[in-house]
Formats: structure tokens, sequence, C-alpha cells
């Protein structure tokens, strides 16, 4: 499955890549309740997780580390990289250096940044508890010489060293109760609503005293910032409100790093992400775009004078989709981009608008972190984290193209599963991509099932993973596994991820199925064992795709969106449907009522699976239970699973585990009975 896991939503934070993806690898124990009812047609006996078929595929599936950041020094000679909340810092061009940073009870570290001079770096340490609570921390060049610059109550994020070194500026939220952001397991309500609001706010720290300051306004939510290049304030993302709905109506300002004061600089017709200021100080570049969620960026690269005025679009008409940026020169960014489900690196001229294409291929090979390039000696080197369906995270640097592998963190992990395929087809006239996964031990002259899996966002797509808990499991249970990008994906160019609005349902439900048709034709799949299964957008459109076929043998909805009306009042991030149907529920039902699965949900026939945590606020599980509900009284097989202290995105290992089981498990149940 893909990366962003979502139905629309910001995370109120930045969360690192590994955190984003849905089935998450972190430490906690299972706790999970399962509530069903079978209709009449279902086998009462249900499979042995223990002893299943699938339980063995997916505990034979090989595990890789997942590395969460990497970013290398300001003069391209040493790379941090953090792994399992371990950081460690490497040369960027001798491997034979490397030194794991460790504190005192082994705290876990994340969120690296370097100083501009190189010599130093800065990261935060969690500390245990219930409640958010963090270190800031300040090393050498060389991961020696730690020392400790303040202890946050509340959630912390994204330190960075001011230009001339003598501060640390840090997004927080005092007094944060949980984790922030609505990928984690809400709060359940309890008094008055809204009556507090936890803002995020840049604060600093004096290196000199070591005292907390915070700046920004107390009644605005930074999202994003950047540093100005003379050290005297920030551009700044930022919205009013709580910072789970708001991001879609974030603006741009500068911000005084003595007062906080705002200036504003920019308003956005879309989304906004990625700020970043010119080496001069003049201009502010950053990626607008239609975005589900923040942290899952695509759109356009676009360019605006600091002092504020008219933006424009560097790259309108680009068959690609940038996801982040960096300046190169005063005159030159960087951007790395989807590129037809491919990983890509090129530059824009700001004179004239000049796209120039670096680097292609088929993998994920992405930025992270703070600064993931740097120009020495008049080149640009960047630290990235590749992988693909036959190799698992390692750590790279180096010139874009020409990287240097600076880990072997995962030599011993290989691929049990099939060849992935970068493929094509049309629905009409339009040209539509995913990735094919054949079956392990593939034999083009037998007959295989197919699974579909639908990326979530819908501002999302299916890149070139290394895939252990979705499709890589299908493929080695004998399966072809297929996750198409649908108009509303990314990777096409921005006229494409908008090729869904006020469309739900239409569209890119005929793209996905056109796609079946396409690669039935081109491959020996089994007609009668078809399979859907998605999370989030993903859920809902499996959800949707019942009420419009029966070609389905079995679904799997995970977190699925059922009920416009309903979702509409009980989601805790309602604005980003705004951008997508032009208006809220209320103003204009018929938007929504056309695109709506329980207005058809007569037509439901599929055995469905409903998999979700109990406390996710993207997608509220009340949403899961309307719909089994609704196909448990029309008699249709189903089953409803519901995973205590869990939000959108799973953080409790056994919880992933289980999730996976039982989607497998239920293919394989109803394929058999399809045969």
């Amino acid at each position: 499955m893909d990366t962003e896991p979502r139905i629309g939503g910001a995370p109120v934070l930045r969360i690192k890549s590994s955190f984003r993806i849905l089935f998450l690898i972190c430490i906690a124990a299972l706790f999970v309740v399962s509530t069903s009812v079978l209709g009449q047609d279902t086998d009462p006996q249900e499979p042995d997780s223990n002893a299943s078929r699938a339980a063995a595929v997916l505990d034979s599936m090989p595990h890789a580390r997942r590395i969460s950041q990497v970013a290398i020094s300001p003069d391209g000679s040493r790379v941090a990289y953090i792994v399992d909340g371990k950081l460690t810092v490497t040369s960027a061009s001798d491997v034979d250096f490397q030194h794991i940073v460790a504190l005192e009870n082994d705290l876990k570290l994340r969120d690296v940044a370097w100083s501009a001079d190189s010599n130093r770096i800065v990261f935060i340490a969690d500390l245990p508890g219930e409640a958010p609570a963090a270190e800031v921390w300040t090393a050498d060049r060389d991961g020696n010489n730690a020392a400790k610059r303040a202890n946050l109550k509340g959630y912390a994020q994204e330190p960075r060293f001011s230009p001339e070194g003598s501060r640390i500026s840090i997004l927080f939220i005092e007094g944060m109760p949980r984790v922030a952001g609505p990928l984690q397991p809400m709060t359940p309500l309890a008094g008055v609503i809204n009556e507090k609001i936890y803002e995020q706010r840049i604060a600093t720290i004096d290196l000199s005293t070591d005292h907390l300051a915070q700046v920004t306004p107390a009644d605005m939510y930074v999202y994003e910032y950047d540093w100005t290049p003379d050290g005297r304030g920030w551009l700044v993302s930022a919205a009013q409100g709580a910072g789970d709905a708001n991001w879609w109506t974030a603006r741009l300002y500068l911000a005084n790093a003595q007062n906080g004061q705002l200036r504003e600089i920019y308003k956005p017709k879309l989304q906004i992400a990625d700020p970043r200021i010119s080496p001069d100080g003049k201009n502010v570049a950053f990626i607008e775009g239609l975005m589900s969620d923040e942290g899952s960026t695509g759109g356009d690269v676009y360019v605006v004078p600091i002092a504020g005025g008219v933006a424009r679009n560097l790259t309108p008409g680009l068959k690609a989709s940038p996801s982040a940026i960096a300046w190169t020169s005063a005159d030159e960014i960087l951007f790395a981009e989807n590129v037809d489900g491919d990983s890509g690196f090129a530059s824009v001229s700001i004179a004239d608008g000049r796209v120039q294409t670096i680097w292609s291929g088929e993998e994920f090979a992405a930025p992270s972190g703070n600064a993931w390039s740097t120009v020495a000696g008049n080149r640009v080197i960047t630290a990235i984290i590749r992988q693909s369906p036959s190799s698992p995270q390692e750590v790279w640097a180096g010139a874009i193209g020409k990287w240097k592998q600076l880990t072997r963190l995962n030599d011993e992990a290989k691929p049990a599963w099939g060849e992935a395929r970068n493929v094509h087809w049309m629905d009409g006239n339009l040209r539509v991509q995913g990735w094919l996964m054949l079956p392990k031990d593939f034999d083009a002259k037998k007959k295989y099932p197919l699974i579909v899996n639908v990326h979530g966002g819908p501002s999302a797509a299916c890149m070139a993973h290394w895939d252990e808990w979705a499709m890589g499991p299908e493929s080695a249970m004998g399966y072809f596994a297929l996750c198409p990008n649908p108009r509303g994906s990314y990777g096409q160019g921005e006229a494409f991820t908008q090729g869904n609005l006020k469309d739900f349902g239409g569209g890119d439900f005929r793209d996905i199925m056109a796609g079946v048709d396409a690669l039935s034709r081109e491959y020996p799949i089994d007609t009668h064992r078809i399979g859907i299964r998605g999370h989030s957008y993903g859920g809902y459109i499996t959800m949707w795709a019942e009420t419009q076929t029966q070609r389905f043998a079995a679904a799997v909805a995970g977190a699925g969106l059922s009920d416009w009306l309903s979702y509409y009042g009980l989601n805790d991030i309602d604005e980003w449907m705004i951008p997508f149907f032009g208006a809220s529920i209320y103003e204009d039902p018929a938007v929504y009522n056309k695109s709506d699965p329980m207005h058809f949900v007569t037509a439901v026939k599929t055995p469905t699976l409903i998999l979700v945590g109990d406390r996710d606020g993207e997608v509220p599980m009340e949403q899961s239970v309307e719909w089994w509900h609704a196909l448990s009284t029309l008699h249709t097989p189903t089953k409803l699973v519901v995973y205590p202290n869990e939000g959108h995105v799973f953080i409790r290992p056994a919880d992933s585990r289980d999730y996976s089981l039982r989607a497998l498990e239920w293919f394989e149940q109803w394929f058999a009975k399809a045969q």
C-alpha cells in the first residue's frame, strides 16, 4: 500500500515518512476486539490465525529495518541518519567512520539537523511516559560531546540552528497531552469542547544560557518554517485554530524572530508545502497544489518575492509532481518529484522557468530531514533514502544519480515476493499508471487471483517501495497485486491530480476498473477471483466499488468513509473537503450525495472485512460501524474488527500484523469459494 493511507487530512505535525506508513513498526502489544455478524452464506468456521497459510506467509516476510531520517551537513562531508531511534553520524564519502550517538537511559532520538558551519548537530530525545515530553540536545560534527539544552513538556519537532549558530529554533506545542496530529489516536471527547486549543509555535533556545522562549503568536499554529539568511526571522506557513483541521487554510508569513510579529506574504488558492527562502533572502519558493494531507506533497513549484506580491508558477504543465524543494543558488531551485510512478530530481530556473531533468529511476529515492541538499565545490550533493521492491531502505549520498551507498543495514533482507512492474493502461483518452506485482514463482501458463490495492490520499501515489506488509505478502500468497494511480493521484502533473474534483467515485473508479480489464487481458488473471482493498481514501473506494459492481469476490475496507453526511459531522479534519468539493455538505449536499456509498448500499453483495482503530480522528470508527451495520442488515457477509487505542495509522506492531493477517485470510477464504 501507499505511504499515505488516508482519505485526507493533515497531521498537525510534520510526521516523518516512517510514521506515515499504514503498517507502522513501533513498540507495544496487541489488544484486539473483534465484533462479527456473519451472513447466511458465510463460513461459520474462521481460519485459524495460528496455523493458516496466510500466517505462515506473513511470518516469512523479510522485515527490513526502517530509516526514519537522513540529513547531510552543509559542507557535504557528514551524514546523520536515524534508525530505530538511534542516531548515527558518518562520513559522506568514507564509510569507515561511523559514530552512534548514545544518551543515558537509551532514549529514542529523532529530528536531527546541522548547523550552517557543519560543526554541530541538534536533535530531539523523547522521554518515556504517556504525555509527550522531550529533551533538546546538541553534539559536535562527529557526534561527540553531547549536551542537553532544554527540557520540554509537550510535543516538539524540527529543531534548527540559526544561521549564525547562537540559537536553536523548534516547533513546540506546550502541554500537549498526546502526540500531535490526526494520524495519532485521538483523545476521547469530554467536558467543554474546543475550550483548549493547543497551538504549535516557534520557540528559541539561546545557546549561551539555554533559555527557552516562545516567540510566534499564541493564536497561530505554525506548520513549517525556514530561517531568513540574516537570522532576523522566519518564513512560516501558519493558520489560526486547531492544527489538525486548518492546514488547508495556511498562508505564508514572515515572522520576526524577536517579537514573533507576523507579516503576510501570500494567501494561496490551494495548499502550500515546503516553503524555502532563497540564499540572497529576496524570494520564497514553495509547492502549491491540491493536497489531501499535510506531509503528502505534490503540485507545482512557485516563487514569490519575500516582500509579497504576485506568485509565479515556475512549472505549469509539468507532467510530474514535485514533492520537496531546495535552493541551489539565488536563481535555481532543485526539486524531487514523482514522475509517472518513478522517483526523479529536476531543477528549475526562476528567471525563465526552464526545467532540467537531472535523474529518474524505477525506485523510491526520497530526501528527508531539513537539509537534504548542499552545494560543495560547485557540486550539488544530496543524502537520500533509496529503496525499491527488490531492495530495502539504505542511506546513499553524493551527486544526484551518482550516490554512494553509506549503510548496509538490510543486506540480509531479500524479497520473498515476485517481480514488480510499472504498468500503464488507457481509460478512454486518459493514460493511467500503476504498479503490478507478479505472483511469486510466476508461471504464465497458470491463472492467478488479483488483489487491487487502492492507495490513500487521494492526493498521493503508489511508488516503488519495499513492501513487506501488503503487496509483498499478496504476491507470496500466489496473487497478482495491483496498486493503481488513478486520476487524483500524483505523478502526472497538477491537472491530473485535480481530475477528481467534485467527482469522487467517478473517473477515479473508472480508471481503476479500466486497469483491471486491461491487465486481465495481458496477464493470466482469474477474473472470478479478484479482490479489492484499501485504507482511508482506499477504504472509501473499496466501499464505493462494491456498490457499483459485483466483480469482486472479496473486499477489505480499512478506515473507510461510508456516509458523507455523518462523516462531515464527526471527523476532526473537515477543512480538507472544501478544496475537493467546493463547499461543505450542508451548503451543497448534492455534490457529496452522488458519490456517497451509503446511498447505494443495497447493491452490495461482496463479502467485506472492515478494519478500524477506535480512536481514529481522520475517518472515525463510526463510519466503519455504519457500513458493517448496513451490510449485516442486508445479510451481506461481513466482519468488523475494531482495534482499541489505535488511530488512523496503527502504531502497535502486533496490531499491524493482525490487520495484514486478517486481510490475507479474508481473501484466501473467499477466493476458495469463488473457484
